[in-house]
């Protein structure tokens, strides 16, 4: 397995640095941190850019919130400086691991996505009679930070380079005091070979929120993609974060399958959710990314239409406040439709829509109900 090497004078490239604070305020540039940054932006680069070279840098503390949809989780907000930081380790370092991602990993990867993965699970279960799916059990905060290191370390050798990327696991929000760990510990599990006080001494858990938390969860699993698809020699397999499908004609192969994977897991100080992991038959129908995918159509799942009502109501009272511009509404409840449109939601559309008549341009409620 080739690792490579001298990759730390491209991370701190001045150009990288303006790339990445480019990506980093995309949808955020009119933010109080990032007005502010950019005020000075090049004299905040350059001394961002010192700061890497000479390895004085060092992460600042994470501002955490819960949310509660479409379950309770604290997310980690990093500041904008530090998302630079990130944006331009990322550019670097991704494409090395990139090629070495299964086809059907979609989760935080340019071109693919969630639209994508759910095509290809409406594929897949359409065409195969049983499904096993699986979730892992508080998956961020569980991951293994050692673990994820020695695998980081199988194709990366730059010396530089781990140093920052050690800075930046290290400094994880569990790390950073009882507030957010106390919101963020994996679970007191236990797997073989540990004694009394091995889930207590290996650090673990990564901020969920993060755009190197994101790429270093695909990393995390990337060997256990290649075990289901090259080991198990399943051919209909599919990965979303920490939610992944196999799916077979044969329901006593799924079962052996469960087994090995959650012997593989075990390996990664990992555990599937013992509810939310079942193996089913397809014609019953499987809830994936927010749909409910059925044999002859695709539906919205009601929590996720209670959501998007909920979020339509607010846009509504923006808009009629004169808080939320024309443009703005239009771009907001034409992302949502695009999303909608994944599903048989035609008439689900027009239910929706069907108020909003006379606060729009007519061409666009046409749009926004237009049959697929």
């Amino acid at each position: 397995m080739k690792r490579h090497g001298n990759l730390y004078p491209q991370i701190t490239d001045f150009s990288n640095l303006l790339a990445a604070a480019r990506q980093a305020q995309k949808g955020k540039r009119f933010r109080d941190s990032v007005l502010s940054f950019n005020y000075n932006l090049e004299f905040n680069l350059l001394e961002l850019q010192q700061e890497l070279q000479t390895k004085t840098y060092q992460p600042g503390a994470y501002r955490t919130f819960e949310i509660f949809e479409p379950k309770p989780r604290l997310i980690s907000a990093a500041p904008y400086r530090d998302r630079v930081v990130h944006h331009a380790l990322c550019n670097i370092i991704v494409p090395i691991f990139q090629r070495t991602f299964i086809s059907t990993s979609y989760a935080n990867r340019v071109s693919f996505g969630s639209h994508r993965a759910l095509q290809k699970f409406v594929g897949y279960a359409r065409s195969n009679r049983y499904i096993l799916q699986c979730d892992i059990r508080r998956y961020f905060p569980s991951i293994d930070l050692e673990i994820l290191k020695s695998q980081i370390r199988r194709k990366v050798k730059c010396r530089d380079t781990l140093w920052l990327i050690d800075t930046i696991i290290d400094n994880s929000n569990n790390n950073q005091g009882s507030q957010s760990t106390s919101f963020q510990q994996g679970n007191l599990d236990y797997f073989p070979g540990d004694d009394l006080l091995t889930p207590l001494q290996r650090p673990k858990g990564l901020p969920i929120g993060n755009l190197t938390s994101q790429f270093f969860a695909n990393v995390y699993l990337n060997g256990f993609d290649h075990f289901v698809k090259e080991e198990l020699k399943v051919k209909a397999y599919l990965r979303y974060v920490d939610d992944f499908a196999l799916f077979g004609e044969d329901r006593a192969f799924l079962t052996e399958c469960r087994e090995a994977i959650e012997t593989y897991l075990a390996q990664l100080r990992l555990n599937i959710h013992p509810i939310k992991s079942q193996l089913s038959q397809t014609h019953h129908g499987a809830s994936f990314l927010g749909f409910r995918v059925l044999p002859d159509h695709i539906r919205v799942r009601n929590h996720n239409l209670q959501r998007g009502r909920k979020r339509l109501q607010k846009l509504q009272a923006g808009y009629l406040s004169g808080q939320l511009s024309e443009d703005d509404l239009c771009q907001s409840l034409q992302s949502w439709v695009a999303h909608l449109e994944h599903g048989d939601t035609w008439r689900l559309r027009q239910a929706i829509f069907k108020d909003w008549a006379g606060l729009l341009p007519e061409s666009l409620v046409a749009k926004l109900t237009t049959p697929d």
